[in-house]
């Protein structure tokens, strides 16, 4: 009788201790990485085009909901997360530097200390010298976490606003004044000044909003379909 009463009691800790796991961890971003990782790492860098998605960017355009911008009340970027997490034993900032920077990074441990690729909101060819140089560059949320605020992600739990903040999907590594520049607007108020990267652009916030059921606004949609007139077979990314 005390051996089964044992073997209950270390059923009940495990089973105890993967409730904890999964309350403390609702979304787990390792998870989450290595799911955007695969689609993603090699065939969808800040100037490839190529997809594996069926979906074509306007055809997931049409199908996002049309409102007007919520209030900005309550806003904050802690509402989604409170800096970078740690993935696989490194930042994920670095992961997203590491995935941007490709062969050419050269890393100490975790950190990227210099590389060089086309950035993507301007797109000149920087070559990033030392550490200096590579923390220079910004990792910009493609849907701004004000703007996703504003359109759907305020009504949403933590996990799920912290889902988007860290999805690699919704993250690429840009030149710092383009990103000020950008600040929190969506493609109604800012593109990239890079005209061959607004495609990708366009079709990459799309499929943020796609993928976590945010909405545009009508100028928004506008603007969008005015870029992709140039581009109608861009495809969805990560979709």
């Amino acid at each position: 009788m005390k051996m089964k009463v044992r073997r209950v009691s270390v059923v009940t800790c495990v089973l105890l201790a993967v409730l904890l796991f999964l309350v403390t961890n609702p979304a787990s971003y390792e998870e989450i990485f290595t799911q955007i990782q695969d689609t993603e790492a090699e065939e969808v860098g800040p100037i490839k085009t190529g997809s594996d998605s069926d979906k074509k960017a306007t055809e997931v355009l049409a199908q996002l909901e049309i409102k007007g911008r919520a209030p900005k009340t309550g806003y904050k970027r802690t509402e989604f997360y409170d800096g970078w997490p740690t993935v696989e034993g490194c930042s994920l900032r670095q992961k997203i530097l590491k995935r941007e920077l490709g062969d050419s990074a050269a890393l100490d441990g975790c950190n990227v200390v210099k590389g060089e690729y086309d950035e993507p909101y301007t797109g000149e060819h920087r070559v990033l010298k030392n550490r200096e140089e590579v923390g220079k560059i910004q990792i910009d949320h493609v849907v701004a976490l004000s703007d996703a605020w504003q359109k759907g992600a305020q009504y949403m739990t933590q996990e799920k606003r912290y889902e988007i903040a860290t999805d690699p999907l919704n993250l690429l590594a840009v030149d710092g004044k383009a990103n000020n520049q950008k600040s929190d607007g969506d493609a109604a108020t800012w593109l990239p000044p890079n005209k061959k990267f607004r495609c990708q652009y366009v079709a990459r916030q799309v499929s943020v909003k796609y993928k976590y059921e945010l909405w545009v606004t009508e100028a928004e949609k506008k603007a969008i379909e005015k870029v992709l007139e140039n581009c109608p077979n861009e495809p969805a990314i990560g979709l």
